[in-house]
């Protein structure tokens, strides 16, 4: 019997899938660069996306820089204007009030579940999540204590088990996401180590799976993340609005 060779259209088959990875991985990149690069404060809040500029930096064409703007939009970072480009979205301070209220309340729900179904080995992943976020505290690290950070929170809230939950969290902390992190630069050194505290108390609660414990924590937690954002943008309103 002949050895079966394999026909070109098999061999391609073959090879789509592998494609499709790098195309996936491409995108992933080119969103978490761009997301990063809007979240750290490099474009002004309510300014316009420089999309040409964007694109020399990211080395790529428009077209997959707004495919990348869309998933921001979706994400409530930036707005899309028709015909315009897109510009980053700006927060008043009432809009950060009650954005912050709703997920403090998301996340208190979202701790009293997971104590209900999270498993040994989530709560040893947020275990060591802590500890690598207490290193970057401990260097003053914003941007990885930062990444870190929203990592276990989300964790937290994927151990939910709450499908409708988790989808209205990650719509609300996609619009938040900028000013949690310009507002934790702003933070005295007595605030940031008072967040770590507070992460302490999040980690021990949920280890003896004390879900009402847990969900005050988060609650209160989520507040005096409220309030420092709102300090903040009382802080650079006013800088923003001055002439150069």
């Amino acid at each position: 019997m002949k050895p079966m060779i394999p026909s070109e259209t098999a061999a391609t088959a073959v090879a789509e899938p592998a494609s499709g990875r790098e195309d996936v991985s491409l995108h992933d990149e080119i969103l978490t660069r761009l997301r990063d690069h809007i979240v750290e404060g490099n474009i002004p809040d309510g300014g316009r996306v420089p999309e040409r500029q964007l694109c020399e930096m990211l080395g790529i064409s428009r077209t997959p820089l707004r495919e990348a703007l869309k998933v921001l939009a979706s994400e409530g970072l930036v707005e899309l204007l028709p015909n315009r480009g897109a510009r980053v979205r700006q927060l008043s301070a009432q809009d950060l009030g009650e954005l912050f209220d709703i997920m403090g309340g998301l996340e208190g729900l979202a701790g009293r579940l997971a104590c209900e179904n999270i498993t040994d080995t989530e709560i040893a992943e947020i275990e060591r999540l802590h500890y690598e976020m207490y290193g970057f505290y401990l260097h003053r690290d914003m941007h990885g204590y930062f990444r870190v950070n929203q990592l276990i929170h989300q964790k937290i809230v994927e151990a939910s088990r709450n499908a409708a939950l988790q989808s209205t969290y990650a719509n609300l902390a996609g619009r938040l996401r900028r000013v949690r992190y310009s507002a934790n630069f702003a933070r005295k050194r007595e605030r940031w180590g008072e967040a770590m505290r507070e992460h302490e108390t999040i980690l021990d609660a949920l280890r003896r799976r004390a879900g009402s414990e847990l969900s005050d924590i988060l609650f209160v937690h989520l507040r005096n993340k409220r309030t420092a954002a709102v300090e903040h943008l009382k802080v650079v309103e006013p800088a923003a609005s001055e002439p150069a």
